[in-house]
């Protein structure tokens, strides 16, 4: 056989030898190791060493309760997230509603405001619109004199009253009997006035210059209208005698 050979299979087999000796080493290592991770005071029962299979699956146990963590920590977190979306839209709405609610008090405060003050105005207008009636009433109803004697005497009563002017009813008809027999046309033609060109003339016969200089306001400027003439008379009357009571003969 040539040398060659035999050395090679030399080689071969001790190669193989090697391999089952490491192999025995090995295990008696870990047998070694095994012993001496047992206390001095623990059982001398042997140690059986865990299978690499077990610890893989203990390694997958453990990353899944940690992806079970993460999982609930991640859930937790969207969970609070939404809550505060939902009470962050929930004081959105609150707000929209109370400014809703305050622009409605608003537009029910200012209709409130126009209707009273269109009711005040409707009031305004209904008052004004009564004193025109009633002005226009008592214009209406202003009282009436009968055109007599009777008649112009009782309104020149009532002038005289409003202008503080004293006489009374019997004084001022004695006093137009004496002077004109109660002829508002009456003039005197004969006495010292018409010798000087003035002539008394109307009901208690007033001439010229007196009935101007004692004209009553609100009667007629025309010498011989009776309300105007017996105003005027009894307004010197009063002048010059205190009252046309107080005369009883030609004045």
């Amino acid at each position: 056989m040539p040398k060659n050979l035999l050395s090679r299979v030399r080689s071969r087999a001790v190669t193989r030898h090697q391999k089952i000796a490491t192999a025995g080493v090995a295990t008696l290592g870990a047998v070694a190791l095994g012993f001496s991770a047992v206390p001095s005071n623990a059982s001398t029962t042997t140690a059986e060493v865990a299978p690499a299979a077990q610890v893989a699956v203990s390694s997958e146990k453990i990353d899944s309760a940690q992806i079970k963590d993460v999982k609930a920590s991640i859930t937790d977190q969207l969970a609070g997230a939404s809550l505060k979306a939902e009470q962050i839209a929930q004081k959105k709405a609150e707000a929209k509603a109370a400014a809703q609610k305050a622009a409605e008090a608003a537009r029910k405060k200012a209709a409130a405001e126009a209707a009273k003050k269109a009711e005040q105005e409707r009031k305004a207008e209904q008052a004004a619109s009564r004193t025109v009636q009633r002005a226009a009433l008592k214009k209406a109803a202003a009282k009436a004199y009968p055109n007599t004697l009777d008649g112009w005497i009782r309104e020149s009563l009532d002038i005289m009253k409003k202008h503080g002017i004293p006489g009374s009813y019997e004084g001022i008809h004695r006093n137009i009997m004496r002077e004109s027999s109660g002829n508002p046309r009456a003039i005197n033609d004969w006495d010292i006035n018409a010798i000087n060109g003035i002539p008394s003339k109307g009901l208690l016969q007033v001439i010229p210059p007196t009935f101007q200089a004692y004209h009553v306001p609100g009667t007629s400027w025309n010498i011989y209208d009776p309300v105007a003439n017996i105003t005027a008379a009894c307004n010197y009357a009063a002048d010059r005698y205190g009252s046309m009571d107080n005369v009883n003969s030609a004045y």
